[in-house]
């Protein structure tokens, strides 16, 4: 059952290479917008997948190291993939489409509501190409009226 890359796990490789990252967390009116600064290392796992990790400062203070995979199911025709990041026990599972143009990747998943009220929520992770040597990256979560409130952007900025 070997896979062969496809143009869907060709276009992840745009996302190759060494990054720095510069974001903005905004958890709500009664908060103050926290700044985060890290690097990224993607590296590819045998043209299928992308494997993501990074380091960096946390919203607030301390640090955080996150990994992140992105490949592309064949099969089911979506792109697929997670992300853990040593400040959080939850494991967020993608699932996810490319737009028309080929630029935003949307990654839906679900995860433990920011209220603390125990209950699990609908976010998205979209992944904006900007140029060969810049990408962002928003968060964003589903509100009870159906429309998405973006909480976190990060500018990722190619080294190498």
């Amino acid at each position: 059952m070997e896979s062969k890359p496809q143009k869907e796990h060709q276009w992840l490789d745009q996302l190759l290479g060494e990054w720095t990252m510069e974001g903005e967390c905004d958890m709500g009116p009664d908060a103050q917008v926290m700044k985060s600064s890290g690097t990224e290392h993607v590296r590819s796992l045998g043209g299928l997948w992308v494997v993501c990790e990074g380091t960096g400062t946390m919203p607030g203070g301390g640090t955080a190291e996150m990994l992140m995979t992105l490949g592309y199911d064949v099969e089911k025709k979506t792109y697929l993939g997670s992300w853990t990041g040593s400040m959080m026990s939850h494991m967020w599972i993608y699932r996810g489409t490319l737009d028309a143009a080929g630029k935003v990747l949307t990654l839906d998943t679900e995860g433990p509501s920011f209220a603390g009220d125990g209950k699990t929520v609908r976010y998205q992770d979209v992944i904006t190409i900007k140029s060969k040597n810049e990408r962002t990256l928003h968060s964003q979560t589903l509100q009870p009226d159906g429309s998405w409130k973006r909480f976190m952007t990060a500018t990722y900025r190619r080294v190498k």
